[in-house]
């Protein structure tokens, strides 16, 4: 079930896949990503992060975590999070999620047609 790690973060990933299969799953951290960004940017910066984290109940995150997690997200080293960067980051600090991904791609896949590819 849901973990907690170091920073007494309560990890609901793996109980929202769960709840919402793969697809929803993903529409839902888009939502996250949505509010979590900035508006004119279209990315998730530091100022924005702090500034909306709160709605996500991450209120009592440091500057320092913060600059933790787009630095842990920031594959293209732009130093903002876009869609797909944040999306990869939340699973990623999922250690339960990471180990139900296999299911969820395959469920995906099922659904689209691409039975051949399991």
């Amino acid at each position: 079930m849901a973990s907690k790690d170091q920073c007494g973060f309560q990890d609901f990933l793996p109980l929202m896949a769960e709840k919402l299969g793969g697809d929803g799953l993903i529409g839902e951290l888009c939502n996250g990503f949505q509010l979590l960004m900035d508006s004119d940017k279209g990315v998730i910066t530091f100022e924005s992060l702090k500034k909306n984290s709160a709605l996500l109940g991450l209120q009592d995150l440091c500057d320092e975590d913060l600059y933790g997690m787009l630095r842990e997200g920031d594959f293209d080293g732009d130093g903002a999070l876009n869609q797909m960067e944040f999306c990869v980051l939340m699973f990623r600090l999922s250690p339960e999620l990471m180990e139900q991904s296999q299911f969820l791609i395959e469920e995906a896949l099922r659904q689209e047609g691409f039975q051949d590819l399991l």
